[in-house]
């Protein structure tokens, strides 16, 4: 009896365990982009992996006019490492209809400029 649970225990305890396969260090490549004139979405992005390292960038059209870009890495021993830019000159509409002492206001629109913001997160 003690030999039957202990071969019970065993065939429970191989069949429970998950099964992982290594299929060796994965590589591909892949891009697309977007321009569509009726909802103005206009974006792209491309990767490149080449085993444990990975390497691509993204961008995108901001609704003030501008295009972010991130460029980005990952890598087991670097982690995952960003940078952000915005390229291109922000316009910002005016703001209307607001009141101020019971007059109608009418805005004015500015313009904004960012530099770029770097990002990282360290592997753990």
């Amino acid at each position: 009896m003690k030999i039957f649970i202990a071969i019970a225990l065993f065939v429970a305890s191989t069949v429970a365990l998950p099964h992982h396969e290594d299929h060796g260090p994965a590589h591909y490549k892949f891009e697309y982009g977007v321009h569509d004139p009726h909802t103005h979405d206009v974006k792209s992005q491309w990767e490149h992996r080449d085993g444990h390292h990975v390497k691509g960038a993204y961008t995108l059209k901001e609704a003030d006019g501008t295009t972010r870009l991130v460029e980005y890495t990952a890598g087991p021993h670097s982690g995952f490492n960003a940078v952000v830019k915005r390229i291109g000159h922000a316009h910002h509409p005016g703001h209307y209809g607001h009141h101020q002492g019971g007059h109608h206001q009418g805005g004015h629109g500015g313009d904004s400029y960012v530099g770029v913001t770097h990002w990282g997160f360290p592997k753990y």
